[in-house]
């Protein structure tokens, strides 16, 4: 599978490069890591069906694979990168750039590496590169998901509720 070009360099920022931490564009090696990192997203969840083991890989596998068809078919030119740590992958970073707006698709760290200011890095520097380009950073999330919860301390404000999926955006000036 050949992926669409990157957005617009984004850099991470200098506090996560000097940690070890890298962006390199996914390809299909990383394939087993992402279903992992998937079924992590999906524990909690899981964790409250009356299904066994087997049912619940299946169903992971599933979504896995309609979610990452479904990104590709309808982003076209997001950037779908890798989040390193000295060299091992840690999490993902799906990114596009549209005409007013850094779009994040999709950001997930495993679950060992949440709470350690990873994603609150991320996404400051991603309102950063927004605001010197003069746009906005939007995304979508879950109303379930823990996520919420820093979006909105970093600033971002409900835009539309999609149902399952509030739509949130930072305006990307002071």
């Amino acid at each position: 599978m050949t992926l669409a070009p990157a957005p617009p360099a984004f850099a991470l920022p200098a506090a996560l490069l000097s940690e070890g931490f890298a962006l390199r564009r996914e390809s299909e090696r990383d394939l087993p890591f992402l279903m992992a990192l998937y079924a992590s997203t999906r524990a909690n969840e899981l964790a409250v069906v009356p299904w066994d083991e087997d049912q619940k890989r299946t169903f992971v596998a599933q979504q896995f694979e309609a979610q990452r068809r479904h990104y590709r078919a309808y982003h076209p030119t997001c950037a779908f990168d890798i989040i390193e740590r000295i060299g091992a992958p840690v999490g993902r970073l799906y990114l596009e750039a549209r005409a007013t707006a850094l779009h994040v698709i999709d950001i997930a760290l495993l679950p060992e590496w949440h709470g350690r200011g990873i994603g609150t890095a991320i996404l400051a520097a991603l309102q950063a590169e927004a605001r010197a380009r003069g746009m906005a950073v939007s995304l979508l999330v879950e109303w379930f998901n823990p996520a919420l919860r820093l979006y909105r301390r970093l600033g971002f404000s409900d835009a539309a509720d999609h149902g399952v999926y509030l739509e949130m955006k930072w305006p990307g000036r002071a």
